[in-house]
């Protein structure tokens, strides 16, 4: 599995798995360069495990915990903002149905008493599954049964005008192309003018 930088996530089970062997081989005698020549570890690791190991014996070679900071919703709480999130923002007294950052960590800080940064809250709203979108700006004028109208009955016409089924025509160059002087010898690229 990979994280958000693309690199693939630690597996911190298997980290502590090979500690726990070092540790293993410190006690049968080994050295530090057999240990690490053993594990496929820099010197620098074996010597850092070795010092733990002697003043802290196997239990010091345990692995401490999740790295990184806890999480500050839990995953109930992760729940439940999904379902006040759903209800819209109308719901929660906004005039319009659009979720902003600002109002999102609003909604949090009422719901759950955390206050979190607008600019940090994507993250969370992406780890959730939610993304970003734009919304369709649209003239407020708009007049939809006009539009559709319109649709019906005059872009068919319009659109049947067209060439009158005359075929394109294509050409490298355009005749009357400035960068080639109207006296050249036709046909022929370089050749010298006749005028």
């Amino acid at each position: 599995m990979k994280n958000k930088t693309g690199r693939p996530r630690r597996d911190f089970a298997a980290l502590e798995a090979r500690r726990l062997q070092a540790a293993r081989l410190f006690g049968r005698g080994r050295s530090q360069a057999e240990v690490a020549r053993a594990l496929g570890v820099t010197p620098t690791s074996a010597w850092r495990w070795h010092e733990a190991w002697r003043r802290g014996g196997r239990q010091a070679l345990k692995a401490a915990g999740r790295a990184g900071r806890k999480p500050r919703l839990t995953p109930a709480q992760l729940r439940r903002l999904v379902r006040e999130l759903l209800k819209g923002p109308q719901a929660h007294g906004y005039a319009t149905d659009l979720w902003t950052l600002p109002r999102i960590a609003h909604l949090i800080k009422q719901r759950f008493g955390l206050s979190y940064h607008p600019g940090y809250l994507w993250h969370l709203l992406r780890r959730l599954g939610w993304s970003p979108q734009k919304p369709a700006r649209r003239a407020r004028e708009r007049d939809e049964a006009g539009i559709a109208q319109w649709l019906q009955e005059q872009w068919p016409r319009l659109k049947k005008r067209g060439r009158g089924g005359v075929p394109p025509s294509f050409s490298r160059t355009k005749a009357a192309s400035p960068s080639v002087p109207a006296c050249a010898a036709p046909g022929r690229p370089g050749a010298k003018p006749r005028c």
